[in-house]
C-alpha cells in the first residue's frame, strides 16, 4: 500500500518543485551560498506595531480559548473598513465576510463546499497551484484555459464554456497574477461579470497581491462591479501586504451564498486563527498604513535592480507591474531543455534558485518565476552569478545535449 492508493492523492501530479528544493537543501548542506529567488516567501519583517499588539493580546488569559471559525467580529469589521477605504465597496461583515487561515485555505475549503464530483471548473494556466488543485482534491474536473501572451482571456473563457460538458460551475481569476504578474483593469472585470452572470457561473477572484503594485494604478477589486456581488467572492491576504505570511490570516468577501457555504464548512473544520493573531490583524488593517507604502517601495527598488541587472547579464526579462515576482522567459539557447532543467542548471552552476514555469501548469513551460525576496545586494550578486553562467552557456547546453542523447 502507498499514498498512490488514495483517490484524492492519485489526482495530484508529482510536485515539480520537489527536485529543486532537494538540490537547494543539499547545496546549502555543503555550505554553498544559494540565493533563493524561488519561493514567494516574504523576507521583510512584520511591522512593529502589529507585533506589539500580538504580544499585548497574548498576555490576556481570555485570548487563549477557542476563537471563531469565521473570524472575530472586530476583524471582519476591519476588513469591511478596508474595502470601503480602498475600493469604495460596502461589505456586510456579518454575511459577506469570512476570515480564513490564509487565502490558500479559504480557496481550498470553498472548493470543498461548492463542488460535486464531476463539476467542471475553469482555471487559467499557468496558475498558482491551489487554484486548480483545490478543486481537483474536491473531486471536480478542471478545464485549463491557456493564458500565455498570445491568449485573450475572454476568448478562452467563451471557448471553454462552449466546449465543456457539463457546463462550468465556476471560474477562477487571479490578478495581479501569480506567477505571471499580469494586471487587469476594471473594464476586464465588467466583461467577465457580465458574461458569467448570463451563463450562471460563479467567480472566485484571488486578490492576494492587491497592495504590491508599482505604478499609479492600484489593482481594482472585482467587487467594484456592482453586479459582481451576485456571483463573485474575492480572497485577500495579510501575507504579502504586511509581511505576515507565517501568521496565516486571509479573507473571503462578496457573495453571501458563497461566503455562507465557506463559513459552514469551516465551522466543522477549525476554530479560526489564534485570537491574538486576529487582534493583531485588526491593528494592521485599522492602524497606520505607512508600512504598506514602504513595503511597496522596497519591492519596486528590488524589481528595478533585478530587471536592470539581468538585462546587463544578457537575460532580458519583462518588468512586472505588480506582485513580488518576475515572469521570465528561459534565456536564448536553453529553450529546448525546458524550464525544469534550466532551473536545475541555474541552481547548480550559478547558485541561484528560481521556480520552473512548468510547475505552474503546462502553459508555463518556457518560463521561470523569479521572486524578489532577497535584498538588493543579494539580487545584484544573483545577477553577477547569472552573467557568468550565461557567458558559458554553450558549454552547459552542449553538456546537456550529450547527457540527453537518445
Amino acid at each position: 500500500m502507498s499514498t498512490h492508493d488514495f483517490y484524492r492523492i492519485r489526482r495530484l501530479p508529482p510536485y515539480l518543485f520537489a527536485e529543486v528544493n532537494k538540490m537547494k537543501a543539499e547545496a546549502r548542506a555543503r555550505g554553498e551560498d544559494i540565493i533563493d529567488l524561488g519561493m514567494g516567501n516574504p523576507d521583510l519583517p512584520t511591522p512593529q506595531h502589529i507585533i506589539d499588539k500580538l504580544k499585548e493580546t497574548v498576555d490576556d488569559k481570555r485570548a487563549h480559548r477557542y476563537s471563531m471559525s469565521r473570524g472575530i467580529p472586530g476583524l471582519r469589521k476591519a476588513l469591511a473598513s478596508y474595502y470601503k477605504r480602498r475600493f469604495n465597496v460596502d461589505i456586510n461583515p456579518e454575511t459577506e465576510a469570512c476570515v480564513t487561515l490564509g487565502s490558500k485555505e479559504g480557496l481550498a475549503n470553498l472548493a470543498q463546499a461548492i463542488t460535486a464530483p464531476g463539476d467542471v471548473i475553469l482555471s487559467p494556466n499557468p496558475s498558482y497551484p491551489i487554484h486548480p488543485y483545490g478543486f481537483m482534491i474536491a473531486g471536480a474536473s478542471v478545464r485549463h484555459m491557456p493564458m500565455t501572451q498570445h491568449n485573450d482571456f475572454m476568448s478562452e473563457l467563451a471557448h471553454a464554456v462552449q466546449h465543456s460538458v457539463p457546463s462550468p460551475s465556476a471560474v477562477i481569476l487571479n490578478y495581479p497574477s501569480n506567477p505571471t504578474a499580469e494586471v487587469v483593469d476594471l473594464n476586464f472585470y465588467r466583461e467577465v461579470v457580465d458574461f458569467c452572470r448570463k451563463k450562471g457561473i460563479w467567480i472566485l477572484s484571488d486578490l492576494a497581491y492587491a497592495e504590491i503594485y508599482f505604478d499609479d494604478n492600484p489593482p481594482p477589486s472585482i467587487l467594484e462591479v456592482p453586479e459582481a456581488r451576485e456571483i463573485a467572492v474575492e480572497f485577500t491576504s495579510m501575507s504579502k501586504t504586511y509581511s505576515m505570511a507565517g501568521w496565516r490570516v486571509g479573507f473571503a468577501a462578496g457573495n453571501e451564498t458563497l461566503v455562507g457555504a465557506l463559513t459552514r464548512v469551516k465551522s466543522y473544520l477549525d476554530y479560526g486563527a489564534f485570537t491574538p493573531v486576529q487582534v493583531a490583524a485588526v491593528a494592521a488593517l485599522n492602524g497606520p498604513q505607512d508600512c504598506v507604502s514602504e513595503t511597496r517601495a522596497i519591492y519596486k527598488k528590488r524589481r528595478d535592480v533585478l530587471v536592470d541587472g539581468m538585462h546587463t547579464a544578457g537575460w532580458p526579462i519583462p518588468s512586472p507591474k505588480a506582485t513580488m515576482f518576475a515572469w521570465a522567459p528561459v534565456p536564448e539557447g536553453f529553450e529546448e531543455m525546458g524550464s525544469m532543467e534550466f532551473s536545475l542548471l541555474l541552481l547548480k552552476h550559478a547558485e541561484v534558485a528560481v521556480s520552473p514555469g512548468v510547475g505552474f501548469g503546462e502553459y508555463g513551460e518556457g518560463y521561470v518565476r523569479i521572486a524578489i525576496v532577497e535584498n538588493e545586494q543579494r539580487i545584484r550578486q544573483a545577477c553577477r552569478n547569472v552573467k557568468k553562467f550565461l557567458n558559458d552557456r554553450e558549454k552547459y547546453i552542449t553538456e546537456w545535449r550529450e547527457n540527453n542523447k537518445q
